[in-house]
């Protein structure tokens, strides 16, 4: 799926990653029986569900909230921030639903729909109350069912979602404020090194860079490090493995982590820029480095121009 670009036009999140892995974790509990296909491919074209999920035991009972209404094969559509499911959307994934019961040879009666976006889906609702005589309930806050079709449907604004139940979908945003960034560091902390993360970790920090930098300025003794967070996010390994893909030493990235945090309590302006030519040879993102070093991303790319190949 096409991603929209950012407001400033120069930045591409790539939320769909992210929004695969946020699923992941809101049904943690259930990975013994859930299957999970990110941008499943229909057929030899382009034409892809944001998500499938399946049951692997059909008779096993989901309580979580955003799967309350699953059967044995389920298709999520994802909107990042500041798009929307139009109800050409809608049709769309209705006909995917089709074409999936049709090539895979399931019943369409075992099949649901939820369609996710960030804010209130008045418009395509509305369609459901008026164009198609559906009855719409808002089960619960921000989760809307949709009944009257053979297909049970829902219809999802993460943003209204529970803060304690749905921490990971509701906080998959670019408004996070500094509570609730802390929150999820400390959540990505529990997680263990296991857990696959690394895609969600980084949209959140690019499509919340003030805040990260924020965050990193805090002095409380129970907020992540930086090096912590990299290293529960699998971030230290790729980028180690990077380098030593290069010939270089394998502990390169975690000492430029390490010297970052050094450079960022010292406070040393020349320690800093030293800092970001490191981890710009490493590969990392522009808003990463300034949000780590504390710089203005303007810096950043000054010294950029002026860092070697």
């Amino acid at each position: 799926m096409e991603e929209k670009k950012q407001n400033s036009g120069t930045t591409r999140i790539a939320w769909h990653p992210a929004f695969i892995e946020a699923i992941q974790l809101e049904l943690d509990e259930y990975r013994d029986v859930l299957e999970f296909y990110p941008e499943y491919q229909l057929t030899s074209e382009p034409l892809r569900i944001d998500c499938v999920v399946i049951k692997k035991l059909k008779d096993t009972l989901i309580k979580k909230n955003i799967a309350a209404i699953f059967r044995e094969w389920n298709l999520l559509e994802y909107k990042s921030p500041g798009d929307y499911v139009s109800i050409a959307d809608f049709y769309k994934v209705y006909g995917y639903a089709c074409l999936y019961a049709y090539l895979e040879n399931v019943p369409v009666t075992g099949m649901t729909i939820t369609l996710i976006q960030s804010g209130n889906p008045e418009g395509l609702l509305d369609h459901f109350k008026k164009g198609r005589n559906f009855a719409v309930e808002e089960t619960v806050s921000g989760i809307y069912t949709v009944s009257g079709d053979i297909l049970p449907i829902q219809a999802i604004d993460n943003t209204r979602l529970s803060a304690e139940e749905n921490i990971w979908l509701k906080n998959l945003s670019n408004r996070l404020d500094v509570r609730s960034f802390s929150r999820i560091s400390r959540e990505l902390r529990s997680l263990g090194k296991d857990a696959r993360i690394a895609a969600y970790y980084d949209v959140i920090t690019r499509a919340n860079t003030r805040i990260v930098r924020e965050a990193l300025q805090m002095s409380d003794e129970d907020e992540l490090t930086l090096e912590e967070v990299l290293e529960e996010a699998g971030l230290i390994a790729k980028w180690e493995a990077r380098a030593e893909a290069r010939g270089e030493a394998r502990g390169e990235a975690r000492g430029v982590v390490q010297g970052v945090a050094q450079g960022v309590a010292q406070g040393e302006a020349k320690e800093k820029e030293q800092t970001v030519h490191s981890m710009l040879q490493l590969g990392l993102p522009l808003e990463t480095i300034a949000a780590a070093t504390r710089l203005n991303i303007d810096k950043v790319k000054d010294l950029m121009a002026n860092t070697p190949a």
